[in-house]
């Protein structure tokens, strides 16, 4: 074992062809570990509150334990720092697109503790979203200690998170597409190798530790009779429906008591809520898999009463929204798929009383629902498809799962855009860069346009940061430590307000810069960069390299140049291509001078040289620059002149260009 880890250290550290494929199997024995800790936790707890309701006799006993457990998380979120509250998905979609990936190590124990209390003690939602957490701050810590660069680090965070859903699902199909899809907005293939490693190398560890009791597993379904597409395609409708209902209870629980006072009450308030509704409807508590297990296991409507069933829908959504806005460790991948499966159950008995063409099964409209449901809420329809084949291990369901989740994508699109993750985001004023808008400066990295800009150190003075902004005319100085990595910014805001304070000169300039700063690489494209600044409403970034040194600022005026870069090297691109174009014809051609030092050109403006009358200067390139040329431009030397002229005159334009020129008296 020795051996094989010192081997492993060395391929990582070396950074060869097996380096990335070693580090994704570490990364996804880590996260299957995480995943299998943070299931036993959450059913130890749930054991043991059994356990003490049964003794007491009293089932309010399941009232104060869900409670006490909103009120454990409330106190680790406040202990640990924000991210241990919530589902966990937003947080790591902030950290890819704002903060480089960066999810602090704190977050794997605290995120497992805070689940566990939350679904242990009865608290309402999924385990699947804080395992995309535990999964991607795991990734992130791994990212850290290896030499791989940003893009490989998004590849890692990301694994990590959708390797959780494979895990836990024990599907590793589905938890790879949800990464894709989700987490990272595109099926880029550069991402595909370490995603489906760690996901496979997860759900393998995962399910040799806790078994098949604890993974949601469905039996498989056929369509008896294509006749009964026409009901998928109501169901859509139907669980659009329930859909906007869970996600405005959401939204709302999400968005009230900000300014509660105490800041305890509100976990007190919702898991009295959620431990109320419990009594009534024990199947709305908990993570509900164990309920929506014995709804996909029904092959006949039996003694399911459709009224009851959307009774529980509703309650679910309830006491899903209200652990959720109430601070608890919680996620809505699972409450979705419980609401939509029952959903669907509920609506093919219903069904069953008017369609007479033949026999519904509410099992397979459970796990289409599921599906759809899962696609409302989350926005990833193809995650959704592949998790219910991954789940029933067979394609009998495949045509209406496919209409289903299409008609529900589409409708739930133009009633409700964004999922719960979006939505969750834009409440703390963050958000995310569309994916689908691609500019020119997607193509300028922010190494091409970033500035150096002086920096302090944490004991400086503030007396000695106002003289140098003052000398600079910068708006805003990093803070670095020892090692140059920047750990704050103090801009003239900072200032400002420090010298509202009596006695501010001579105290060091850490106890008023702003910390900790949201840093850029310098691979990274300009668009990325903007999309930050632009999501925090910042004015500059630090530009750290691999080992985390300050190597330059991108500011608003970097965006500028970034414009003119791009656009100019779009311009020049643009030319080549119509050069290549041109080159076609047989009787012209287009060509390029380079103007060199002793050339009779240099100096000369374009409309002294007598150009033949089928020759035309179309451009000048001059260093990175593109120039449209005019009767006034001066020919440097070193500049590059594309000339577009017949066959016959390129020679008399290259003599031209080196013979003596004749300039006007």
């Amino acid at each position: 074992m020795a051996r094989l880890r010192d081997s492993a250290l060395r391929q990582i550290q070396g950074g060869g062809p097996g380096a990335f494929v070693v580090a994704s199997v570490i990364l996804g024995v880590l996260v299957g570990l995480g995943a299998a800790v943070l299931v036993l936790v959450i059913e130890s707890i749930h054991s043991l509150v059994d356990g003490t309701v049964e003794a007491s006799g009293t089932d309010l006993i399941l009232v104060a334990a869900v409670v006490i457990g909103m009120v454990l998380t409330w106190a680790i979120d406040r202990m640990l720092g924000p991210g241990v509250a919530g589902g966990g998905v937003g947080e790591v979609l902030s950290a890819m697109s704002l903060e480089g990936g960066y999810l602090p190590s704190r977050l794997v124990p605290g995120k497992i503790l805070a689940t566990g209390l939350s679904l242990g003690t009865g608290g309402s939602g999924g385990r699947e979203g804080p395992i995309v957490l535990i999964g991607a701050a795991i990734g992130s810590t791994f990212a850290r200690y290896s030499r791989f660069g940003q893009d490989e680090v998004q590849a890692f965070v990301a694994a990590g998170a959708g390797a959780g859903i494979g895990a836990v699902f024990d599907a590793p199909i589905a938890g790879m597409l949800f990464a894709l899809e989700v987490l990272l907005g595109s099926l880029a293939l550069r991402h595909l190798n370490a995603v489906v490693v760690v996901s496979v190398v997860a759900s393998v560890t995962t399910h040799a530790i806790i078994g098949e009791d604890s993974i949601l597993v469905s039996p498989p379904y056929e369509l008896s009779d294509p006749r009964q597409l026409v009901l998928f395609a109501l169901l859509a409708v139907v669980v659009v429906a329930f859909g906007y209902f869970f996600l405005e209870a959401m939204h709302f629980a999400d968005s009230i008591g900000s300014g509660w006072a105490p800041s305890w009450l509100k976990p007190v308030t919702a898991g009295l809520l959620v431990g109320l509704v419990g009594l009534a409807r024990p199947e709305a508590l908990g993570t509900g898999q164990e309920f929506l297990r014995g709804l996909l296991r029904q092959v006949e409507p039996g003694n399911l009463a459709w009224g009851l069933l959307l009774i529980i829908a509703i309650a679910k959504s309830l006491t899903a929204a209200a652990t959720h806005g109430g601070g608890g460790s919680v996620g809505s991948f699972m409450p979705s798929m419980v609401i939509g499966g029952t959903v669907g159950a509920g609506f093919a008995v219903i069904a069953g009383q008017l369609w007479s063409v033949s026999a519904l099964n509410p099992g397979a409209f459970a796990l289409v629902g599921m599906a759809a449901m899962l696609t409302v809420v989350v926005r990833a329809p193809l995650t959704a498809i592949l998790l219910v084949f991954e789940l029933t291990g067979d394609y009998g369901m495949i045509l209406p799962l496919m209409l289903t989740v299409a008609i529900a994508t589409v409708v739930a699109d133009r009633i409700h855009p964004g999922s719960t993750y979006v939505a969750t985001l834009r409440l703390k004023g963050v958000h995310l860069p569309q994916h689908e808008d691609r500019d020119v400066l997607d193509t300028v990295q922010v190494r091409n346009v970033m500035t150096w800009v002086p920096t302090v150190d944490t004991s400086s003075t503030v007396a000695e940061v106002a003289e140098l902004i003052d000398a600079t005319g910068h708006h805003g100085i990093p803070v670095v430590d020892e090692a140059e990595a920047p750990v704050g910014v103090v801009t003239i805001t900072d200032l400002e307000t420090a010298s509202l304070l009596d006695d501010t000169l001579d105290i060091p300039v850490e106890q008023i810069m702003s910390q900790p700063p949201i840093t850029a690489s310098p691979q990274m494209p300009v668009s990325a960069a903007l999309a930050r600044m632009a999501s925090l409403d910042l004015g500059r970034l630090p530009v750290i390299d691999s080992t985390g040194k300050l190597v330059g600022m991108f500011r608003r005026e970097s965006v500028v140049r970034a414009y003119h870069y791009g656009i100019t090297r779009s311009i020049s691109n643009e030319l080549y291509r119509a050069r290549a174009n041109l080159r076609i014809s047989r009787h012209t051609d287009i060509f390029t001078v380079m103007i060199r030092d002793g050339s009779p050109a240099v100096d000369a403006r374009v409309s002294e040289i007598a150009w033949p009358p089928e020759a035309t200067l179309v451009s000048i390139r001059r260093q990175q620059n593109v120039l449209i040329p005019r009767g006034d431009t001066l020919i440097r030397m070193g500049d590059e002149l594309t000339i577009y002229c017949v066959v016959e005159h390129r020679a008399a334009v290259r003599t031209l260009l080196q013979a003596p020129i004749k300039r006007p008296e």
